[in-house]
């Protein structure tokens, strides 16, 4: 049996080990059409690589997907973050979670699996063709499939079965040959993002991190929790991240001008709230506002937010009223920026859209389309929020589509 493997990426790399380690006798060819291998890889969470989440239930890692959750669930079933560590752990990867549940190599050095993957190609004997991109594929005679190269003087080659792991693009453009073959894609727009507010003071306390916020996009239903970093140009952090992956069709639609409203003290029942203050209040009368601060906020933001509602630092906590305690109430429960435009998130580029997962049976990674074709990877119209669930999705499909092929 002769596989290609169309991409030079994590999928590609962990689809062609896993033809091998499951069908020992099949001759397996990865085809990358630039001159370099497992380049996500590399710079992946800031050169570390974030190789799987430590969560274990299939039901909360399938929470982590805008796209592609609930249908990931049966190959979850098969290959999920338990057999990720395992996988690289007894291939000499050793691994750590952290205390944010993100795993990395012990190395904290992403060249640690990129070895790893070199040295089971090697083992296995999977060739790497560099520098051979696809223009096409069409099927022939007994559901083989032939390969044209991008370049005219390589030869058309054909295939028993063939795995696409090309990845994200930025373009429908880029799925343009996959479309042409029958498959619908759905439009890729960026997801993981961070938001610009070049009109709002708030950038001024740029290094701040809250750690426990509630996030939401003003008249939408996206919602999101977590640490929330205040950057030079805007807001980042898990909860921001979380909330550009789950909106991120729409944010596209709005193109990236809308309101995000923030919860300060990750309390979403007002009432709970006015009663802290008012023991606030009772505890510490004679305090001024500014020596006193709920929920722990850093010291910077609570000034930043008194001098928002226009409420004086020397103000005696007792001398607020009514009025002032429900001015704080709404400027700690819901404090909206205006958002124009985004910024990527570090190096990593994630993209939803990509082939519809209605056409390929999720059992098998196989396309509904065209018989001995499969897809892994973010090729497909799934994607994750941040903390190694988008890699996590790549070894899932990529194991499934090798072992099941």
């Amino acid at each position: 049996m002769k596989v290609a493997v169309i991409g030079g990426g994590a999928a590609g790399f962990f689809a062609a080990i896993a033809v091998k380690e499951n069908h020992p006798k099949a001759k397996v060819t990865i085809f990358e059409k630039s001159n370099k291998v497992l380049a996500k890889v590399k710079v992946s969470g800031g050169g570390r690589c974030n190789v799987t989440n430590g969560v274990t239930s299939i039901k909360d890692l399938s929470l982590a997907y805008p796209r592609g959750g609930s249908q990931l669930k049966k190959a979850f079933s098969i290959f999920n973050t338990t057999h990720t560590m395992s996988w690289f752990e007894s291939r000499g990867v050793p691994l750590m979670i952290q205390e944010d549940n993100c795993v990395f190599p012990v190395s904290q050095d992403s060249q640690s699996i990129m070895d790893c993957f070199e040295e089971q190609t090697t083992k296995f004997g999977i060739s790497v063709e560099l520098g051979k991109g696809i223009r096409s594929l069409k099927q022939v005679e007994n559901f083989q499939i032939e390969l044209s190269f991008i370049k005219s003087d390589q030869e058309p080659m054909v295939f028993d079965k063939v795995i696409v792991t090309t990845g994200g693009n930025p373009t429908k453009k880029g799925f343009q040959w996959l479309q042409e073959l029958g498959h619908k894609i759905e439009d890729p727009v960026p997801s993981l993002f961070t938001f610009n507010m070049p009109n709002e003071p708030i950038t001024k306390l740029m290094g701040i991190v809250v750690e426990k916020t509630i996030t939401n996009i003003q008249g939408e239903k996206f919602k999101s929790n977590g640490p929330l970093l205040i950057t030079h140009w805007g807001m980042s952090g898990p909860s921001i991240l979380k909330l550009s992956a789950f909106g991120a069709r729409k944010l596209s639609e709005l193109e990236y001008q809308f309101v995000v409203q923030v919860n300060w003290v990750n309390e979403q029942n007002n009432d709970k709230v006015l009663k802290i203050l008012e023991s606030i209040v009772a505890e510490n009368p004679k305090k001024d506002l500014s020596n006193f601060r709920p929920y722990g906020l850093p010291e910077r933001l609570w000034h930043f937010l008194l001098e928002k509602i226009e409420l004086p630092f020397d103000k005696k906590w007792s001398e607020l009223g009514k009025k002032g305690l429900n001015k704080l109430v709404v400027v700690l429960t819901n404090d909206p920026y205006a958002v124009k435009g985004k910024t990527t998130f570090k190096e990593e580029f994630v993209t939803c859209g990509g082939v519809s997962l209605n056409d390929v049976n999720m059992n098998t990674m196989q396309s509904k389309v065209i018989k001995n074709l499969y897809f892994a990877g973010e090729v497909l119209d799934i994607d994750a929020i941040t903390g190694g669930y988008n890699f996590q999705a790549a070894w899932t499909t990529a194991f499934v589509a090798g072992k099941l092929l």
